[in-house]
């Protein structure tokens, strides 16, 4: 496939992040672009702002003229999250149209093209955007496809005017073996996605594989203590590259960088959290090899602002903190919940939590009972199931029959929002990645309008 000859572009399930980010680009490029999703929300919104046309229901007659018969030109694409007895994708299948995956696309787009890629079970959105952002501030320059809306640009993808891009590649349904990068980042290999892996060492196996496809004289960045051989990176000593001597001043990380042969002191964090200091080391060391100077890189990383529901600050005034992040895995719950700690060590921690798939909440269910332990008090709701059905037994009393903690129960949307409004919480952080993100916007009423 040439995406010179690309014209029209549909996509099954047009909402998702990485799938909304291909849309942008081909509208870009000037394709007439449209797309179905279940559900409606603020991305889809801005997509139909954009002039890309989206649909909510799975419906043969909602399929526009232009995409009932196949042709030169007319490209599918689909993500593996959208149901198998989908009427609109089954209708593409039977059709005789060029499906593919959005990471095959992603694949075809990258060929040709210099790519840094970031994968790792955590980290990758984050650590992808930041080199997106040191690239475009230093004015370096890059096209980036990223797995989150980037706080700097309001956007998930980003076009350049040089040959280099920076794509987050997802280790889910092993999409990301379909890159051939020339610099990959391996950020993390936590068990997870067992639904697609069965065990974690097939999922270590899929990231070794990743790590395989590095073009020739091309380099692997990954954190140390990993199982891969390359370039290592980490807060601790020992490592290729190393975050030092972190501390926070005026509620600001600062730290120091040393990869041996460049130091770069007391670099300013635009955001906050030690996980994000060990991402910006990672960072750090890809753009340094993209021959950006020590200068513009710390200069970078001061005004950087992040992703949207990645430890990002909703309400931050006298009275209330108010900190939303996607996390949805116990170790991202660990990296979050430590971070708010260190930042505020005298407030009372409220934690709003929705676990996120019933197979997730059941291969993990020990570990989301320890580390949600160390709020002071939970609200949990139940479980997001996503393109999953309900597994017997498994539901969020699994995991709250499991802690220690007192001050914890389950409820729902609505009743949350009345007992963030009765308590008044000093100190709030939500997490999940299913839908508990639309509780932000009437979280941020409650505790703005005080």
């Amino acid at each position: 496939m040439e995406l010179k000859n690309i014209q029209r572009v549909y996509l099954v399930g047009i909402g998702g992040i990485g799938m909304s980010g291909l849309a942008r680009y081909f509208h870009h490029l000037g394709c007439v672009v449209c797309g179905y999703d279940k559900t409606s929300t603020p991305l889809t919104d801005a997509l139909h702002n954009e002039g890309i046309r989206v649909v909510f229901e799975d419906r043969l007659d909602w399929i526009p003229m232009s995409f009932q018969k196949p042709c030169d030109g007319t490209l599918v694409i689909y993500t593996p999250a959208i149901p198998k007895d989908s009427h609109i994708l089954n209708y593409f299948k039977n059709h005789g149209f060029d499906l593919q995956k959005r990471s095959q696309v992603l694949g075809i787009i990258s060929r040709g093209m210099f790519t840094v890629a970031v994968a790792g079970t955590h980290g990758k959105t984050t650590t992808s955007s930041m080199i997106a952002h040191i690239l475009k501030d230093s004015g370096k320059d890059c096209s980036a496809f990223l797995g989150g809306i980037s706080s700097n640009y309001n956007t998930n993808v980003l076009y350049g005017k040089n040959d280099i891009v920076v794509v987050e590649a997802d280790e889910y349904d092993r999409s990301f073996l379909t890159l051939s990068p020339d610099t990959a980042i391996i950020t993390s290999m936590d068990a997870d996605h067992l639904d697609i892996y069965g065990d974690h060492s097939h999922l270590e196996e899929s990231f070794r594989l990743f790590a395989s496809q590095i073009k020739p004289g091309g380099v692997l960045i990954s954190k140390k203590g990993l199982p891969l051989e390359g370039f290592t990176y980490s807060i601790k000593e020992g490592a290729g590259a190393m975050g030092r001597n972190i501390r926070i001043e005026d509620g600001s990380f600062h730290f120091d960088f040393d990869n041996g042969s460049t130091s770069i002191p007391d670099i300013r964090m635009g955001i906050a959290g030690l996980h994000n200091v060990e991402n910006a080391v990672a960072a750090i060391e890809a753009t340094l090899r993209l021959e950006v100077s020590a200068d513009a890189i710390r200069e970078a990383l001061g005004s950087f602002k992040g992703v949207k529901r990645r430890f990002e600050y909703i309400v931050k005034n006298e009275k209330h903190i108010y900190i939303d992040d996607y996390a949805h895995h116990p170790e991202e719950l660990r990296a979050a919940i430590s971070s708010v700690r260190k930042l505020y060590p005298g407030k009372k921690l409220t934690v709003m939590f929705q676990p996120h798939l019933f197979t997730r909440t059941r291969d993990f269910v020990d570990g989301f009972a320890e580390v949600l332990d160390m709020a002071d008090e939970l609200l949990m709701l139940e479980i997001y199931p996503a393109r999953e059905l309900p597994i017997p037994g498994v539901d969020s009393n699994m995991v709250l029959g499991l802690m220690k903690l007192e001050n914890k129960r389950l409820v729902g949307k609505q009743e949350s929002l009345g007992i963030i409004k009765a308590e008044q919480p000093e100190l709030l952080l939500t997490v999940g990645a299913g839908d508990i993100d639309t509780l932000v916007n009437p979280l941020k009423e409650i505790l703005e309008h005080v």
